[in-house]
């Protein structure tokens, strides 16, 4: 599927309104989905960083974060995307700033709810030792020596002052523990209900690349214990691989709501804990009648194992009850999987999932658990005999939001009633979005596709705003990264005008002040309209120019994104932006070794070599070299090392699912000491001999 714009090398950027063409919006029939056609597809950031989750705000801004610690914030003011606060996080493997979401009362209170990984005194590498990297947490060793690694997640809020997010207002909440230095799951979504009660979903915090591809049960003493599942999902005593659900008061402590899996005081318990048995539940949202709908990912073997268990599955829940949905031990109450001794590599029994037991070594919680619960939506790589609609390929399934249909909304661009009361469902690796008819029991009835013409690149979040338009944060095909097509959008359904569109460029496009920029644009409006231009070249919130083409002179030095607003005569919009850093020149970053293509196998210590060049002097110790697990158009982030010479070891499970498609992906990254400070990065990409 292709994408309905073109991001243009160097400073155009094209088409940031979306349409398909249309002779006119006609009412469609209330048994079939409106034309694609009647819909159309905004683009509101292009350059959102590595995109990770969204919240619209009630006056339509909206807050969207990016892993390395950025929360940015588009103003339908001016068009502009504002760095609301540059959190400072722990980033190795997956870590890095998760969730993000508003309070129920932000319209009084501004609180903004963000889950991340604080810096703490995590170990890091030392580039002085360029064959060791003290940051990764050992594989084997004792207690002691994994100690070091032993952190956590935090779940903390913030008061949103205009267009800034005040770091030094936060209120620290609940701190979920992790163990840092390995891989993987430690994503957290966040949510509300219509009585206040803040869920937090959470990871099982496990490394599933030493299992064949099944569930992850190390027990064995001298083994890192995040090789183990059983000590998260499968522990009633234990915060992650689960859906918590709090009551937040008012200095940031919280209360338990009644209704939870566990009462207060039950022994060996976190009263916290909603559900539990997940293992990667990345996203979710709660309808008004508080029924929480969870994407959650299973691990990755392409065939099922008698000596080991099932296939890797995918799981889609409407948990209207608290229950344990069975991981590790269980996909379903009828897919168990196989007990396995990892010392002796022999299999024991399938799990009872109607009555599961934790009998691991590393469990502080029951021993005997709830009975599984079964998904309401399970499927595999194949067809679904199932659920047809679903088609084939990986397995990446995001619970997308509920979209309530208001006749007393006047808003121009919100969803028909067509998809009232019908949850929505993404696939990240699928590339689409399907809406979900349930019956009275919360089952499944209807599977429909949702805008299959439309490009749903990675898809990452999605929301319904106060507007009643679909805002959708897409990731993109890369790794960890700002991805070309990485982007936020807002898709409205059309009556009456279409947004118009826009694109500008800039020459120069980078150089030190006092610049003098010439500034260029290209708008069109689909119904022929007028259109009314609004720059801001220096990103303070006040129009600089009102010309379609314009020169602005910068007389400081800064990164700026310079941006044109266009205006119809009916008040739509589009926007378009250019990065434009103003000072020194950004570091040419580039591997020396390994090569692009060059062959190896996994299990090898590849050694790697960077090169910066730059008008600063180049600090070796600032360069970051990241090894990434690549499987189809995802990664898993699983090493960082740090200096321009170094080796990282591409470990690896062999049963991961499609072997065929895997690759080592080394990113090199670099910031220099200029004034701003810029960054430039190089990546190879090896591929496993046969």
């Amino acid at each position: 599927m292709k994408r309905l714009f073109t991001a243009v090398p160097g400073a155009l950027l094209v088409a940031t309104a979306l349409w398909v063409p249309s002779a006119g919006v006609s009412a469609a029939p209330a048994a079939a989905p409106p034309p694609d056609s009647n819909f159309q597809k905004v683009t509101l950031n292009d350059f959102p960083g590595e995109p990770i989750a969204l919240a619209v705000l009630p006056d339509k801004r909206v807050l969207h974060t990016a892993r390395k610690g950025e929360v940015r914030i588009n103003d339908p003011k001016t068009g502009e995307n504002f760095l609301a606060a540059n959190i400072p996080v722990y980033l190795h493997d997956e870590e890095g700033v998760q969730g993000i979401a508003i309070d129920n009362n932000f319209k009084s209170n501004k609180w903004v709810y963000i889950y991340y990984s604080p810096v703490l005194n995590t170990p890091s590498d030392d580039p002085s030792t360029p064959t060791v990297n003290e940051g990764d947490a050992p594989f084997t060793g004792t207690a002691a020596d994994f100690a070091p690694f032993k952190g956590h997640m935090q779940l903390s809020r913030f008061k949103l002052v205009g267009n800034e997010l005040k770091l030094g207002t936060e209120q620290k909440i609940l701190q979920v523990p992790t163990d840092r230095g390995i891989c993987c799951h430690v994503g957290g979504k966040i949510d509300f209900d219509a009585a206040g009660n803040l869920y937090l979903s959470t990871g099982d915090d496990s490394n599933p690349f030493e299992s064949d591809g099944y569930a992850p049960l190390d027990e064995r003493a001298d083994r890192n214990p995040a090789f183990d599942a059983q000590r998260t999902a499968g522990n009633t005593n234990d915060l992650r691989g689960k859906v918590l659900r709090i009551k937040v008061g008012a200095n940031g402590s919280y209360t338990i709501p009644k209704g939870n899996l566990f009462k207060v005081g039950t022994a060996k318990t976190r009263p916290e804990i909603y559900a539990m048995g997940l293992r990667n539940p990345f996203r979710f949202t709660v309808s008004p009648e508080g029924v929480v709908y969870v994407g959650d990912y299973s691990p990755d073997a392409n065939t099922a194992n008698p000596q080991r268990g099932p296939d890797g599955r995918g799981r889609w829940m409407a948990i209207d009850k608290p229950a344990n949905y069975g991981w590790p031990y269980c996909v379903a109450p009828d897919l168990p999987y196989v007990d396995f001794d990892f010392a002796t590599r022999t299999s024991g029994a399938p799990f009872n999932c109607a009555a599961p037991v934790n009998d691991s070594p590393h469990n502080t919680g029951k021993r005997n658990l709830p009975p599984v619960e079964k998904a309401e939506i399970i499927y595999g790589y194949g067809l679904s005999a199932e659920f047809p609609e679903l088609g084939t390929g990986g397995i990446g399934p995001m619970g997308g939001p509920e979209y309530q249909y208001s006749a007393a909304n006047k808003s121009q661009t919100k969803w028909p009633k067509f998809y009232d009361g019908k949850p929505l469902l993404a696939e990240w690796t699928r590339d689409w979005v399907k809406a979900l008819t349930l019956d009275e029991n919360n089952q499944v009835t209807k599977i429909e596709d949702v805008l299959p013409s439309f490009v749903f690149d990675n898809p990452m979040d999605l929301e319904f705003g106060p507007d009643g338009a679909l805002y959708v944060l897409e990731y993109g095909d890369g790794y960890f990264s700002e991805n070309p097509e990485a982007q936020l959008a807002r898709i409205d359904y059309v009556r009456g005008n279409r947004s118009p569109s826009v694109a500008i460029t800039a020459n120069p496009t980078s150089g030190e002040s006092p610049l003098t920029v010439t500034f260029t644009s290209t708008a069109t409006d689909p119904d022929g309209d007028s259109l009314r231009y609004a720059w801001d070249f220096d990103n303070d919130g006040v129009i600089d120019s009102r010309q379609p083409n314009a020169v602005y002179t910068f007389t400081e030095n800064g990164n700026y994104r310079p941006t044109l607003k266009v205006t119809d005569p009916t008040g739509r919009w589009a926007a378009a932006e250019v990065i434009l850093p103003v000072g020194t020149a950004a570091p040419v970053v580039s591997f020396v070794t390994p090569q692009e293509g060059q062959p190896f196998q996994f299990g090898d210590t590849v050694n790697f070599e960077v090169t910066v060049t730059d008008d600063q002097p180049v600090d070796c110790s600032r360069v970051t070299v990241t090894y990434i697990l690549g499987h189809d158009q995802h990664g898993h982030p699983l090493s960082t090392a740090s200096g321009c010479t170094g080796s990282i070891t591409t470990f690896l499970d062999a049963g991961h699912a499609g072997a065929s498609n895997l690759t080592a992906v080394f990113v090199a990254e670099y910031t220099d000491t200029g004034t701003p400070p810029q960054s430039g990065s190089d990546q190879v990409v090896l591929t496993p001999s046969s």
